[in-house]
């Protein structure tokens, strides 16, 4: 899977239609109409990373009480190989999810002028309709690439 600006990496020419695209659009205009500033937008992106880190927490936490069914030397039931396999995925998002915020701690010492608060609110209208604003395309790329869990 290419990252953000690597060679290769084009931008779709039309918005993808699916169910799932739609929703994601609907939500990113959302978050922009509702917090245009820099302010507004630091303190949402703290909660949903908090709110995300609370939750797989506690579902790591909850899933590590299972108790084992294998004992020493017997091969594991596929149930429990996926169980084991789903809490080493678990684990790593919290550890990604921890650097994360680590890295968002510094975006609260960014302090702009009312004039650019000004800026991100004149802007925020313009770009939370459009349906081929580059990054919005770019993250819709990145959720066509994760398999569906579900």
């Amino acid at each position: 899977m290419m990252g953000f600006g690597e060679e290769g990496s084009t931008v779709p020419e039309e918005p993808c239609q699916c169910p799932d695209c739609l929703r994601f659009y609907r939500e990113h205009d959302r978050l922009i109409r509702e917090n245009p500033s820099l302010r507004q937008q630091q303190e949402l992106n703290w909660a949903a990373l908090q709110a995300f880190r609370t939750l797989a927490g506690r579902v790591l936490e909850d899933l590590q009480k299972v108790p084992d069914a294998a004992t020493p030397g017997q091969e594991l039931p596929a149930e429990d190989e996926s169980l084991q396999q789903a809490l080493a995925d678990l684990e790593n998002v919290n550890a990604h999810l921890f650097s994360i915020e680590v890295l968002m701690e510094r975006i609260f010492d960014v302090r702009v002028p009312e004039a650019v608060e000004l800026k991100f609110k004149e802007l925020a209208g313009e770009l939370a309709p459009d349906p081929l604003n580059a990054d919005r395309l770019r993250l819709n790329r990145l959720l066509h690439q994760t398999p569906d869990l579900s």
